[in-house]
């Protein structure tokens, strides 16, 4: 297929419209039809008429409105013509699109709506969270099987049960009361965390960050603290996010090459997300209920403030750690930990915390990564290369991939 350039309707131009108007369109098809199935398969048809139509028609004004309608009349077609074969389904879903106009503008609500559906009780917690990854998100099933740290046709699987059993159990498509919301908040924070952290760290592909993830995952986390102003872990997750966001200016080199933490221009950090991340945490700390969201904002929060590497009060982090794994231990978190052991007590203590999390995170590249710099740090190159290696192997970003590739080469002969 020909396409044009980027920008006026080509190949790439689809691409980025995908990226960040996929979750969009489905959440809002979903109202639509009030069917997940439906929904995702009319915007797959429209992307597709898209990559035949953009290259030759040029970007529409409103790509995301082009994208809803197209793929709303394309499934009323579809509905249309199996619904004359007495297919009570397509009847159903044809009737529900009927009652329900399709809105143009921007509906704000509609992707958490979708993202309280996918975290219902009547699924189980893993499903809930993969399941919004994909249809909010936009992630492919391979992306999700790779945060999950599980095959990939298991994690088809996983998506194709829980798409079923809220069909069959007719889960509804909104926000829940309020009495109902405690029992979905931990999982729908957890969503939106994986969300951002696959924006700012993405998985996979050329770029190290995929912007609109991040942008995604913060106005959600705005949605959810606008409606449950109250609950502390919510404004501990908008903090966390906004600390993190803040610094993605100086996470990137010119060439979009990755900087780690420690050699960040903290000039190019955002000081106006940092204010308002800070003033979150603050008030997380009034409240007096510790939560996760918020002891993890708490440490951004200690780096937000060092106004340098060198600066930064690793006593404190590694207190912050030890009260994160008191209430919600995990092997991530522990290896978190296992870094702020290396820099108050030395890599040799912290080598040995990470050793006993092979077991666990072996096939986690980050693990070898760490271990691979501590290993540096003791002077043991030989096995510090191999450690390289084994993350480099794991690594599914390019820019990680290659920053990994850099300080294997620093080593020298080994």
């Amino acid at each position: 297929m020909t396409t044009g350039p980027a920008g006026t309707g080509g190949a790439a131009a689809v691409e980025r419209v995908f990226r960040e108007e996929y979750g969009r369109a489905v959440a809002v098809l979903v109202r639509v039809f009030g069917d997940i199935d439906i929904a995702e398969e009319a915007v797959q048809d429209a992307f597709t008429a898209a990559l035949e139509r953009w290259p030759v028609d040029g970007l529409p004004p409103s790509p995301a409105g082009w994208i809803i309608t197209t793929g709303r009349n394309r499934a009323i077609d579809r509905l249309r013509r199996e619904a004359s074969r007495a297919d009570r389904h397509a009847q159903a879903a044809l009737l529900h699109a009927r009652e329900r106009p399709l809105e143009e503008g921007p509906v704000e609500d509609d992707r958490l709506r979708l993202i309280f559906t996918c975290c219902h009780p009547a699924l189980a917690p893993a499903a809930r969270v993969a399941l919004t990854l994909r249809l909010v998100g936009g992630l492919t099933t391979a992306e999700i099987a790779r945060a999950f740290l599980v095959a990939e046709p298991a994690m088809a699987q996983r998506l194709v049960r829980a798409k079923g059993k809220i069909r069959d159990a007719r889960i509804p498509y909104r926000v829940p009361d309020e009495a109902e919301l405690p029992d979905r908040l931990p999982a729908v924070l957890s969503v939106v965390y994986l969300v951002f952290n696959e924006g700012y760290s993405a998985g996979s592909g050329d770029r190290l960050v995929r912007e609109d993830l991040c942008a995604e995952a913060v106005r959600l986390g705005r949605l959810l603290a606008r409606l449950m102003p109250d609950e502390p872990e919510v404004l501990g997750l908008l903090a966390l996010m906004l600390l993190t966001e803040s610094r993605r200016p100086a996470r990137t080199g010119p060439d979009g090459e990755l900087v780690v933490l420690a050699e960040q221009d903290r000039d190019l950090w955002d000081r106006g997300l940092i204010a308002e991340g800070l003033a979150l945490v603050r008030r997380c700390l009034r409240r007096g209920r510790p939560g996760p969201y918020q002891i993890q904002a708490a440490i951004s929060a200690v780096h937000s403030d060092a106004r340098d590497a060198a600066a930064t009060d690793w006593g404190q982090i590694l207190r912050l750690y030890d009260r994160l794994t008191a209430i919600a231990p995990s092997p991530v978190v522990a290896l978190n930990r296992a870094v702020a052991v290396a820099e108050v007590r030395g890599p040799g203590p912290a080598l040995d915390l990470v050793e006993a999390l092979v077991p666990t995170l072996g096939d986690f590249h980050v693990l070898h990564a760490v271990r691979a710099d501590l290993l540096r740090r003791l002077g043991r190159r030989a096995e510090a290369a191999s450690a390289y290696e084994a993350a480099i192997a794991g690594a599914g970003n390019a820019a990680e991939a290659a920053w990994l590739e850099r300080r294997l080469r620093d080593l020298g002969p080994v």
